[in-house]
């Protein structure tokens, strides 16, 4: 299953820059999260691919069954050997990837630097689990990488495949308005983004600081700078380590 929008149907077989497919039981979970935004401009752009592959086609199962009990006994079903290793097989097979992603709670955190990295890939396909995970054979013979984004459990990897794509691709060129935007993100320089402020310059007696309407860009950018640092400083000390 693939999900384009209306416009990149008319366009015709244009190369995406990036290629993402998604295994998942529930594809139609992580659809809708492609359908608009800034999601839905870059694959109206040609920026980005979005395939979804559900391991129930897979399976020889007659009733297409993905799951079965855990070796040794214990609560919670495992996500089969079989059915995920014919798809991957045959992903692999039609294309060479960047990385193939397992999202976990026991992976490596997902920070801004990985999603930067990954925003250079080409091709990556996203593994999402459910009940007690996968058969750790997938894992040993297919993962390169295991991914979490929290010290938490869901009730499967969708939503967290749905966070890691929407990070990555917003950082591919054209994707964003401004290109430079995403430059100035938290993360980005290991400091957290400093405040921010629109129009009116007043409003109820609440002003905006008069250094961000002066004009000065060396004085904006300083202050800019160390508001970052405090905020850092007072939200999360652990960035800055021993700095």
């Amino acid at each position: 299953m693939i999900y384009k929008s209306p416009l990149s149907l008319l366009e015709g077989f244009i190369f995406a820059h990036m290629r993402i497919d998604v295994v998942s039981i529930l594809p139609q979970l992580m659809q809708s999260w492609f359908a608009d935004s800034i999601m839905k401009r870059a694959i109206d752009k040609s920026l980005v691919e979005i395939h979804f592959h559900d391991p129930r086609d897979y399976t020889k199962d007659k009733h297409k069954k993905v799951d079965d009990y855990q070796f040794g006994g214990g609560a919670g079903m495992v996500m089969m050997v079989e059915p995920l290793a014919l798809l991957l097989d045959e992903l692999k097979a039609k294309r060479k990837y960047d990385a193939i992603i397992y999202m976990t709670p026991d992976g490596i955190p997902f920070k801004q630097q990985i999603a930067n990295r990954f925003s250079q890939f080409e091709n990556i396909a996203i593994v999402c689990g459910h009940y007690k995970g996968i058969d750790q054979r997938i894992r040993d013979h297919y993962i390169t990488h295991e991914i979490s984004i929290g010290d938490y459990v869901l009730s499967g990897g969708e939503l967290a495949a749905a966070v890691v794509s929407d990070a990555i691709i917003r950082l591919i060129p054209g994707v964003l308005n401004d290109g430079t935007s995403a430059l100035t993100d938290s993360f980005q320089d290991g400091l957290l983004a400093p405040p921010v402020y629109t129009r009116p310059a007043e409003y109820n007696g609440w002003k905006v600081p008069e250094i961000l309407t002066s004009g000065n860009l060396k004085g904006i950018d300083d202050w800019r700078h160390q508001q970052a640092v405090e905020r850092t400083k007072q939200r999360r000390p652990d960035i800055l380590g021993d700095e």
